[in-house]
């Protein structure tokens, strides 16, 4: 190839000499300049391409970049006819699509690396790479992301990588930093490289495998010659005892705090702020219609209309719900009339209006206008007080003030006591702590102040719901960095932040080739750091992670940097391990398929290396969750029958579900209970999910991420419980040969209802239970017998919400 430019450049030379000795219109001065640019820089990028080929080095997105800037201006189509056609080539290439040939050339350095590097490749991890590591291993672009599949061998991707980039000398291995999550994986990447690298003959002296937070602490030390000391108490879950701390002082100190804080907590956050997607809850035996439940025990039509009550509840205020008007109104056209409350102190009707923001019911509601034109008339006729509430201005600025005031001049005596939610499912104060911190945690990482995000509400629906939360979040976020300043450290969002400000301002730490692990829990602060660290000419990325395991939202982590990669980092090339060495090809089918319901999850087809295509999910479905633990001894000891030797893990939803363990042992089998969230990264021969139930405290978790997140979150992950579905397949794909999973009849989780539906699930003979049938209306419930007052039917597990029903065959 290098002979092959050498001839073109002598070619070109040697036309440019005829062409210059032509008598007949020779070129003009700014003619030629051009002409002898274009040949220049033609031959220039010809003879690197040329060069890069035969050394195997990958051409770069950095170096094209290079190109494209210094490339000339294009010569005139007059110009050109008159050159001689070796320098035409020439100048003609000035014009081609040179991101087609080095993407073309790149294709052809691959694949030679592949072959003629395949002996050192191999030799770096103990297993040769399969052809996906190896392709991730040598596309040496300076952006790549590696999407990789469970058990797919990331680390061996990682550790390779980093060996052929030093051994082939794209970078020195004091050059290369490894960042991960946390200090375990951290110090087990540093320990394995250390031990590959020896047993390839290799030198990794300065290869730098460190935590996020810690090199974030390293950053600002050197750039200040001051570390900074994190916070003691941000560990094991204090964080949130703190906001808890903070919240009890604000409550005790500050009066108008204390009542939006239990306004909030009572009221607005068992709800959303979009009606037309709530679910009712309630189920009213009387008037055999389902609805909303409300703190007095009273079943209402409306997520507005039982925010209205349980607000009047709190308030300590006499109300009745839909008591017949004080006059007969029924005709032909109307029934009686009921409006939505009645305030018998004070002789005063209340209708509570659908109305949107445009100031329309929805389109749904035919009729709706209409009966609104007749009730108001109603009172007109009549001389009854009739006040009005609409459902936007419940949920905007203006909130229950106006409610409030008509009331109080109307003689109502208003009495606020939280206390008398008790017994209700209001949200805890434990669980708005954990929210506010997760909140915290998005603001910060985000670097957003109380401007920007008031900015943010703003260009939002400007909701009365978002408006109280942030009225009580920034109380707790200033007292919150009191403590800091008074502790003299830092948290580890602003930490990160603080380091990024510094490399971005030009604190260069000297790393080329910057290695990411577990991409997929990325928070904008650890992808701003990582991007100020390769933000210069021919520096490295590569992010490593897997969107469907993406489930740490709570600590600040945004899926929306690894699906927006090129955003947030530049154009460069998304690879993906797409086998599994881990799990069984019907595990990884089960599992893939359930969690690429959600279509924002970025498609993958999962391949088990494995010959056998293994065992179909179990389901043991029991009669009630008091047997859970007996059936957990029943399984355990069926399977210590079976096996000579065996690992499970017992994954459960909740820290609380270790108590469901039967405290025998079991012969040939080792036995750990773990969260889901604690099993990532894990694995184990057989896994038992224990509690697929539905709840609050179900799987998925019924405790919905609260829509005031929007407010600092990207738009990356709306799809119904979409970071559960993302859970469930962590904990499915942590076993290597079976899985099994345990509900109860009546209880059934909308997901085990929709594998059986997709037919992912088989019985286990040890139920209890008849087998769970799909709801064929909703396709999240499970039928079950329920006894009517006639006779017994099935019915679906998430009435009230879904009201299908069916004969017993």
């Amino acid at each position: 190839m290098l002979a092959a430019i050498g001839f073109i450049t002598l070619a070109i030379v040697v036309g440019m000499v005829l062409l210059r000795a032509r008598s007949a219109k020779p070129l003009s001065a700014t003619e030629a300049s051009a002409v002898d640019a274009g040949t220049r820089w033609a031959t220039d990028v010809q003879e690197a391409i040329a060069h890069a080929e035969q050394e195997l080095r990958w051409i770069t997105r950095d170096q094209c970049l290079e190109w494209a800037a210094s490339r000339p201006a294009r010569v005139s189509a007059r110009t050109l006819k008159r050159l001689d056609p070796v320098v035409r080539s020439a100048v003609e290439f000035v014009c081609g699509d040179l991101s087609l040939l080095v993407a073309t050339v790149n294709g052809r350095i691959r694949e030679r690396a592949l072959v003629e590097r395949k002996k050192f490749v191999d030799s770096i991890e103990s297993q040769p790479l399969t052809d996906e590591q190896a392709t991730a291993v040598v596309t040496m672009d300076n952006r790549v992301q590696v999407v990789a599949a469970a058990g797919s061998g990331k680390t061996s991707v990682m550790v390779a990588r980093a060996a052929y980039a030093i051994r082939f000398g794209f970078v020195p291995a004091d050059k290369v930093l490894l960042l991960a999550f946390n200090r375990d994986a951290a110090e087990q990447l540093q320990s394995r490289l250390e031990g590959r690298f020896a047993a390839a003959g290799m030198d990794s002296t300065g290869f730098a495998a460190n935590t996020f937070h810690a090199f974030g602490l390293s950053c600002i030390g050197r750039a200040t010659g001051r570390k900074p000391r994190l916070a003691g108490w941000l560990d094991g879950g204090q964080d949130v005892a703190t906001v808890s701390r903070i919240v009890d002082e604000l409550r005790d100190s500050d009066v108008g705090f204390r009542f939006k804080w239990d306004l909030y907590r009572l009221l607005f956050a068992r709800m959303g702020e979009n009606s037309a997607e709530a679910q009712p809850d309630a189920y009213d035996k009387k008037s055999r219609t389902t609805g909303f439940g409300t703190m007095r025990g009273e079943v209402v039509k409306s997520e507005g209309e039982r925010l209205i009550a349980d607000w009047l509840f709190l308030n300590g205020i006499t109300y009745e719900y839909e008591r017949p008007y004080s006059h007969d109104v029924a005709d032909e056209s109307h029934s009686q009339y009921r409006p939505d409350f009645f305030y018998p102190d004070v002789d005063v009707w209340h209708e509570h209006w659908a109305i949107g923001p445009d100031g329309e019911p929805p389109a749904a509601f035919v009729g709706y206008a209409e009966s609104m034109r007749w009730k108001k008339q109603t009172h007109r006729r009549f001389g009854t007080t009739l006040l009005e509430t609409t459902w936007t201005e419940i949920l905007d600025t203006t909130g229950f003030g106006p409610l409030h005031d008509q009331l109080a001049e109307r003689g109502i005596t208003f009495d606020w006591n939280p206390d008398r939610a008790r017994g209700t499912e209001a949200v805890s104060h434990e669980d708005l702590a954990k929210l506010i911190r997760t909140f915290m945690a998005h603001v910060k990482s985000n670097g957003f102040t109380r401007e920007v995000l008031e900015e943010r509400w703003g260009r939002s629906r400007r909701s009365y719901r978002s408006r109280v939360f942030l009225d009580i979040y920034w109380p707790i976020h200033e007292a919150w960095q009191r403590r800091l300043e008074q502790d003299q450290s830092i948290d580890f969002e602003d930490m990160l932040i603080e380091a990024a400000r510094h490399v971005e301002a030009g604190a260069d730490m000297g790393y080329e080739m910057v290695l990411v692990d577990e991409f997929q829990d990325a928070s904008p602060a650890r992808a701003r750091l990582a991007r100020a660290l390769v933000d210069r000419p021919h520096r490295y990325l590569m992010t490593v992670g897997d969107d469907w395991q993406a489930i740490n939202r709570f600590a600040g982590a945004d899926i929306s940097v690894m699906t927006d990669f090129n955003s947030w980092f530049g154009e460069g090339p998304t690879l993906r391990l797409q086998t599994t060495f881990r799990c069984t090809q019907t595990i990884a089918d089960t599992a893939a398929a359930f969690v690429q319901k959600n279509p924002r999850q970025i498609a993958k087809t999962v391949r088990s290396f494995r010959s056998d295509a293994g065992v179909p999910v179990s389901l043991i479905r029991l009669e009630s969750e008091d047997q859970i633990t007996d059936a957990i001894g029943a399984w355990l000891a069926d399977l210590s029958a079976k096996v000579s030797s065996a690992t499970v893990d017992i994954l459960g939803r909740y820290g609380f579900e270790r108590k469901l363990l039967p405290r025998a042992p079991y012969p040939n089998l080792t036995v750990t209970f773990r969260t889901a969230h604690s099993s990532k990264g894990l694995e184990a021969d057989y896994v038992l999910i224990p509690r697929m139930v539905s709840g609050t405290y179900g799987f998925p978790s019924e405790i919905v991420d609260d829509p005031v997140l929007r407010l600092v979150m990207s738009d990356a992950d709306r799809f119904p419980h979409g970071e559960e579905r993302r859970l469930l397949y962590v904990a499915l794909t942590r076993a290597r040969k079976a899985v099994t999973l345990m509900t109860v009849s009546g209880r059934e989780s909308s997901f085990v209802a929709e594998l059986a539906k997709a037919g992912a699930l088989a019985e286990s003979p040890l139920s209890t239970a008849v087998p769970v049938v799909a709801c064929p209306a909703c396709g999240q419930g499970a039928l079950v017998a329920r006894t009517g007052p006639y006779s017994e039917f099935l019915g679906c597990t998430r009435f009230p919400a879904c009201r299908h029903t069916q004969r017993l065959s």
